[in-house]
């Protein structure tokens, strides 16, 4: 580390990988946008900004549970070291994990309770329900990236308002932006197989069009748990031929397919924010998005916001955009307005002003 004055707070990169995703991507645009000089980054990549402390690769989600077990194990034990030895006064982390018996002050930030408000029988049931909010209690101030999660963790964890800051995410228009590309034949969706995504009511309202030509794109990490009956209801719906499964694309690849699909479909049944919202209308491709969580709210009127219960609500909106060309203008014309709204260069002094009147 080689910074000319003790940092402020050290950012807990724990959750940097070679290939993030929903809050990898978060961390990296958040702390790129912070002052070295204020917050010092705890970084597994061995990157070269100013007061960077390195510290081991093996915590991220790359490396599955034993990853996140390792991490775990890594916050309580040696971020309490860390701050000590750089003089930092906080730990600023970009999800709910921070050492919970140090006497450590520590500001979270919290994406949404979507664990607990949709649990599933798994080890990390008990971190959702016990250390999550353990964490949130103690920490200092914990950040919301919309009002929605703000309100979801005081009703349902009961933090005290005061204690609950909201500070909307932003979008990196320097790899968001329109290609202007001819558009192709398909509908895109990002995100992993999850039962909140909702991949199965997508897959259903894709099943109503009945243009051959149309694809449906999904890209996300596949899950044992519930890829493979997507996929056969896939089969079972007749589309599984028009549907191509994605595991994973860079961030060159993800710009290519914002640019080139029909719209992005982002149906889910809750979402704290929906970062890939804001991207897609970065580059000028209009969204349709679920009625349900934060969606509303970071949207607006700049997309279609549908009813995600019901495939011919979703499917509706699909031939929409497929035939109305004037819609397609509008919500471009809009959803550029909506972007200029969110960018990470303000998130990140809304909470460096947090840091320095703590």
């Amino acid at each position: 580390m080689s910074l000319s004055s003790t940092p402020l707070a050290l950012f807990n990169g724990s959750y940097l990988g070679d290939r993030p995703t929903g809050i990898g991507v978060v961390s990296r645009e958040l702390v790129n946008e912070l002052n070295p000089e204020l917050v010092a980054l705890l970084d597994p990549l061995g990157g070269s900004r100013p007061g960077t402390i390195c510290i081991p690769r093996g915590l991220t989600p790359d490396y599955g549970r034993k990853g996140h077990i390792r991490r775990l194990i890594w916050t309580q034990t040696e971020i309490p070291n860390l701050l000590r030895k750089s003089g930092a006064d906080f730990l600023l982390s970009p999800l709910p994990e921070a050492p919970i018996l140090k006497g450590i002050r520590s500001i979270v930030l919290a994406h949404d309770l979507i664990p607990i408000r949709y649990p599933r029988i798994s080890p990390l049931l008990l971190y959702h329900l016990t250390y999550v909010p353990l964490v949130l209690h103690s920490s200092t101030r914990v950040l919301c990236n919309s009002e929605v999660t703000a309100r979801e963790i005081h009703d349902i964890i009961g933090i005290p308002r005061n204690k609950l800051i909201t500070i909307p995410l932003g979008v990196n228009i320097d790899q968001n932006f329109p290609l202007n590309l001819p558009r192709e034949n398909f509908f895109l969706v990002l995100g992993r197989h999850d039962p909140h995504k909702n991949l199965s009511m997508i897959l259903r309202a894709f099943s109503l069009l009945l243009d051959e030509e149309i694809k449906l794109k999904l890209v996300g990490p596949e899950d044992k748990r519930y890829t493979p009956n997507l996929k056969a209801l896939a089969k079972e719906l007749g589309i599984y031929d028009r549907c191509h499964w994605i595991t994973w694309v860079s961030d060159e690849e993800k710009l290519n397919l914002l640019n080139k699909c029909q719209a992005l479909v982002i149906a889910s049944l809750w979402e704290g924010f929906g970062l890939p919202a804001l991207e897609a209308m970065a580059c000028d491709t209009p969204v349709i998005a679920s009625n349900a969580g934060a969606l509303p709210e970071v949207i607006a009127d700049a997309g279609l916001i549908v009813n995600p219960r019901s495939s011919e609500a979703i499917a509706d909106a699909m031939k929409n955009i497929l035939l109305d060309t004037k819609l397609r203008e509008q919500l471009v014309l809009m959803g550029r307005k909506r972007v200029k709204i969110y960018n990470w260069q303000k998130s990140a002094k809304q909470v460096e002003s947090i840091i320095q009147e703590i």
